[in-house]
């Protein structure tokens, strides 16, 4: 697969997850959604890993990494399918353009990751103040639309968290693999979870929910992993930080177009700060090798 095609993969999945979540969820309910998108996601996973031969591995830093994955599967996939009944879809990419800040912040806490310079921390002040813009929209939106915004804070500081684990255990194995364990280890707490929720299956199920449910499960939790990976490992880590910018004006236009989710001039506002603040984290580094470079020359 040529890099352009998969970097356009990786763009049309993540736009369109948060739409599908809402899909897969909203005649079923959230657990039932997350739970049966995450099973066939583990079963598919893992026959890939078959398939490309990268079985599982189970040494202790194996294990260590699967229940860190696991942790960051389950605490952020059932926060953001909570939060996604209460606010608009396009808010879910928008908020989860802050984990890269909010990765490095507890990387530099756990581990000895780069220094948080004044322009880094520049554009964490930004992101959190359009944070707060849309969090003051949200009491606008509907009563339970504040709930909605925190459920998707907590949904991304569990993804982080568990992304910053997996870097310190450094079990060193393939994306695939990991994908495997991480789900597999969850699947388990999605059922439990199901099962304590009061479980029963569906008396039916419209096309559009299966559909929403199948897609997430084979595209959203194994191939776009898949295209993520291959595109970090061909292109440039500014290019590849593009995609958070790209994404949530995506989501946006896209909730906006099929599930008439307003676009205010705040929510608006908002977004800009958000992904003006996330292009000032990413970008600032760069220019700052970029410009120490030139003058060593």
């Amino acid at each position: 697969m040529s890099v352009p095609s998969a970097y356009l993969g990786v763009i049309i999945i993540w736009s369109t997850t948060p739409l599908a979540i809402l899909w897969s969820s909203e005649e079923v309910g959230f657990v039932f959604g997350v739970t049966s998108r995450m099973l066939i996601g583990a079963v598919l996973a893992l026959i890939v890993a078959a398939l490309l031969g990268s079985g599982l591995k189970w040494h202790r830093r194996a294990k260590l990494a699967y229940t860190a994955a696991a942790i960051g599967i389950y605490g952020g996939m059932i926060s953001a399918y909570w939060a996604v009944q209460f606010i608009p879809t396009g808010w879910i990419s928008v908020i989860f353009g802050l984990s890269p800040p909010f990765t490095a912040l507890m990387a530099q806490l756990w581990l000895e990751g780069e220094k948080l310079t004044r322009s880094r921390l520049l554009g964490m002040l930004i992101g959190l103040l359009g944070l707060a813009i849309i969090f003051g929209s949200s009491f606008s939106l509907n009563n339970q639309a504040a709930l909605g915004v925190l459920g998707m804070l907590v949904s991304v500081s569990i993804h982080c968290a568990s992304a910053v684990w997996i870097k310190r255990i450094d079990a060193n194995v393939p994306a695939i693999v990991m994908t495997s364990g991480g789900l597999l280890f969850a699947a388990p707490l999605f059922l439990l979870t199901w099962i304590l929720s009061g479980a029963h299956l569906p008396d039916e199920l419209s096309m559009r929910t299966m559909g929403a449910i199948g897609y997430l499960a084979l595209l959203g939790s194994v191939l776009g992993f898949a295209l993520y990976y291959y595109v970090l490992s061909k292109v440039e880590a500014t290019k590849v930080a593009l995609l958070t910018l790209i994404t949530p004006l995506c989501a946006l236009g896209l909730g906006h177009l099929f599930n008439n989710e307003p676009l205010t001039l705040n929510i608006i506002a908002g977004t800009v700060l958000i992904l003006s603040g996330l292009a000032v984290f990413e970008f600032s580094n760069q220019a700052g090798r970029i410009r120490a470079r030139f003058l060593r020359y």
